[in-house]
């Protein structure tokens, strides 16, 4: 079995590049795969690899400024989930386009994953789900409202047009591991919302801990390696990834006379081009004849 670990950190760090090669070194001289963003708010990715592997990573984040007391949520993976290395420079490590919010500081009141259910309950409260529309579609908390976005940097203006529905409510957010609810929920705060929670954690942590008997959950949860969802307890999914599109596929979707292994899903069949569906069979074909050297095609 492999680990994975997902990470973030909202810190100052001064020189990101000079922090970016050391980083990958340790990476990759332990095995280390998955992808890792350093900006100077922070740092930010999800690793994959064997359990000393990962420690030894993890170890090397802790000495960098503010990541003394780091943390971090972790899975197991059969196989393991990522293809190869990356650490990136990025201007955020999470895009929102805000610059003037504060995500150290100034962010929601964190809420256990023990005590979500609680909160989500009172009739008082609002949860928004502040992920894409293509991770809401697979799974979210029972009542949550779908901002419907594209992507993250799109939440402010959805909040512009209906934060006035909103007012005298108190609002929970949540997201796959935390760090969109940081600056979302500062986003927030800084829009003068006065009440404003967030799941500490993130959906990865309230799957990990809380009983499947009494979740408010339902369906299962993205994540962004090879696993494409989780579910209670952080098993491996039933959800697959549309090479065409890349948009998680059901079940039952896999059964949709459009589905095609490889190549189309429900999703995208009218969408794309005969080019298109050419060159996505010549790569499925090409995974399929490295499967049965018993290889790992980079495409699949």
């Amino acid at each position: 079995m492999f680990t994975v670990a997902a990470l973030y950190r909202f810190t100052r760090l001064d020189a990101p590049a000079s922090l970016r090669a050391p980083l990958a070194d340790v990476c990759n001289a332990h095995g280390v795969k998955g992808i890792l963003l350093l900006a100077p708010e922070g740092i930010n990715g999800t690793i994959g690899g064997t359990r000393a592997g990962i420690d030894a990573v993890l170890a090397h984040i802790r000495t960098l400024p503010g990541c003394a007391d780091l943390d971090w949520k972790e899975s197991t993976a059969a196989d393991m989930p990522f293809l190869r290395m990356k650490v990136r420079l990025k201007r955020e490590i999470v895009t929102m386009g805000q610059p003037d919010i504060d995500p150290v500081n100034a962010t929601g009141t964190h809420v256990d994953a023990a005590d979500w259910n609680a909160l989500i309950d009172a009739p008082d409260v609002v949860v928004i789900d502040t992920r894409n529309a293509y991770e809401t579609a697979i799974g979210t908390f029972q009542g949550a409202i779908d901002p419907a976005t594209e992507s993250f940097g799109s939440f402010p203006a959805w909040w512009q047009a209906n934060s006035d529905r909103l007012q005298g409510k108190r609002i929970a957010m949540f997201c796959t591991g935390g760090i969109r609810c940081e600056k979302s929920t500062a986003y927030l705060r800084a829009q003068g919302v006065p009440e404003v929670f967030h799941l500490k954690g993130g959906i990865l942590k309230y799957l990990e801990t809380v009983p499947e008997s009494e979740s408010r959950w339902q369906g299962e949860c993205f994540v962004f390696d090879q696993r494409v969802a989780v579910k209670h307890g952080l098993q491996q999914g039933d959800h697959t990834l549309c090479h065409g599109c890349r948009h998680p596929v059901s079940p039952a979707e896999r059964e949709h006379p459009a589905y095609e292994p490889g190549v189309a899903c429900p999703h995208c069949a009218d969408t794309l081009t005969q080019t298109d569906r050419a060159r996505f069979r010549e790569r499925q074909r090409q995974i399929e004849l490295a499967r049965a050297r018993g290889e790992r095609h980079l495409g699949s």
